[in-house]
């Protein structure tokens, strides 16, 4: 293979954080790809001209063998972490599977992204998995570049989300004595750098240790995090081990359900620093340290322009799912969730959701939207006075009302961002799937509370959703199966 040639790549795990944030790093520097997933829908609003999107399981053998025909090299970014138990069984097979599969299609090789850690003293189930899985897919007889990473500082990671999280919300936290453990953090710039140069180098294979500039322990992570953001916090530990306890913490506080939590707690155990300079001597990379990747993150959320969270956790539709009503919280988050059944088309409903604020208001209790309307302009906020763009039309970016349009997806999905003022951060979000009888379609309101004051502002206001929320909803399945007719 010479590297000044366009290769033919197929990317696994293009939906999640890594594989989103490579495509088009692969896009710039010319290659052909291909990307697989379960289901391509989710790939369809990305901006990545000429990518081939193909649809396939990487646990159906037949489908893992198409997506790798005529694929020179191949990256391996998929895992099983939120699979429960079973995750690492799961993921031995799966891997073994596909670099049986790579090796029979001619792919000449795997890049394949793993965790770091000595494995001799290795306690965390889920790096020695990600170890495991590093073993299987070089069974096959396909040379792997195995990077083996510790935990990636970036916008949207899961672990950076879970420290930006405690740490903004707890000005004194009590936890386990794992947090000084040492660890060698790196920054998701330095990380996509070394996956996106492994295809400049034919001759590289084997296990590549990589991190940041920086050795800390997790304590010292947290309190530069807190420093960076000029907060006072107060960690103190107790010597007693009890992940399960630490990882429903976390699904509490933070975003990060307690299936992904339990196995980043567990890895608090094992010391994850790099012993070999084997990707220093071999590769171009100059890794950032943890500050540096810490004030990197924070701009890009106060820009607005993450590219990949860890989880599309705001995206919960599917088709198996009952008409139903669900309040309470899930991630981290508070919600308030409504399923209705329509007997209408897709994007006949889609049209009356996207019609939603405006001259036209809002169609359950639009006089209490209006109040709320006017409350925030009290305090400085922008209140209901921006209306909208166009009264039928929205695009990405376009504000409804105090609302703004965050994602869109005709005629599956549209979300909107609050910019009121508020203790915590709040979404409203609708989601269209086609039915045997028309379509189904969920509305949901999460709200993502800021310490105590959030939760007080969400109950407060909770008998008013109750009314509302299931108002909207009716409203529109009534405003589309009549359009239909």
């Amino acid at each position: 293979m010479n590297p000044a040639e366009p290769l033919r790549v197929l990317v696994t795990g293009a939906t999640g954080y890594i594989g989103g944030r490579l495509v088009p790093r692969l896009l710039a520097k010319g290659h052909r790809l291909r990307c697989v997933a379960r289901n391509p829908s989710r790939l369809e609003g990305y901006p990545w001209p000429g990518v081939e999107i193909v649809q396939g399981d990487l646990e159906d053998p037949a489908a893992t063998a198409r997506a790798l025909q005529g694929i020179e090299v191949a990256y391996y970014l998929v895992h099983s972490m939120a699979a429960g138990e079973a995750f690492r069984e799961h993921d031995r097979v799966m891997a073994l599977a596909f670099g049986r599969a790579a090796a029979a299609a001619g792919v000449r090789r795997i890049i394949y992204l793993g965790g770091l850690g000595d494995p001799a003293t290795v306690r965390s189930k889920h790096l020695i998995s990600r170890q495991e899985v590093g073993r299987c897919l070089a069974a096959g007889g396909v040379p792997v570049i195995e990077f083996r990473a510790a935990v990636i500082v970036g916008s949207g990671s899961a672990s950076f989300e879970m420290i930006r999280h405690l740490i903004e919300r707890l000005p004194v936290m009590i936890a386990p004595i794992d947090l000084n453990t040492r660890c060698q953090p790196i920054g998701i710039r330095s990380m996509m750098e070394y996956l996106g140069e492994a295809l400049d180098h034919p001759a590289a294979a084997g296990i590549y240790e990589i991190g940041g500039e920086d050795v800390l322990s997790y304590r010292e992570m947290m309190l530069r995090y807190a420093r960076i953001r000029g907060l006072r916090r107060f960690i103190l530990s107790f010597p007693v081990r009890s992940p399960g306890l630490s990882s429903r913490w976390v699904d509490l506080l933070t975003p990060i359900p307690s299936g992904i939590a339990r196995p980043l707690v567990e890895s608090l155990q094992t010391e994850v620093v790099v012993r070999s300079d084997r990707a220093r001597n071999t590769f171009r990379v100059q890794p950032t340290g943890y500050d540096e990747a810490v004030q990197l993150a924070l701009k890009r959320m106060a820009e607005d322009s993450v590219e990949t969270t860890w989880a599309s956790s705001l995206s919960s539709l599917t088709h198996d799912q009952p008409e139903a009503d669900v309040l309470g919280s899930h991630e981290g988050m508070l919600l308030d969730r409504r399923r209705r059944r329509v007997k209408a088309a897709p994007a006949r409903v889609f049209e009356a959701i996207c019609m939603l604020g405006g001259e036209q208001g809002w169609p359950a209790g639009n006089a209490l939207w209006q109040l709320r309307g006017v409350m925030d302009r009290m305090i400085g906020g922008v209140g209901m006075r921006r209306g909208r763009r166009h009264h039928r039309e929205l695009r990405i970016g376009d504000p409804v009302d105090f609302w703004r349009v965050e994602a869109l997806e005709d005629p599956h999905l549209l979300r909107l961002r609050a910019e009121m003022k508020l203790p915590g951060r709040a979404w409203l979000q609708f989601e269209v799937l086609p039915d045997a009888a028309g379509s189904r379609v969920e509305q949901t309101a999460f709200f993502e509370p800021h310490g105590i004051p959030g939760y007080l502002y969400w109950y407060f206001f909770l008998p008013f959703h109750r009314f509302i929320f299931p108002g909207m909803i009716d409203s529109l399945r009534k405003q589309a199966e009549v359009a239909a007719k």
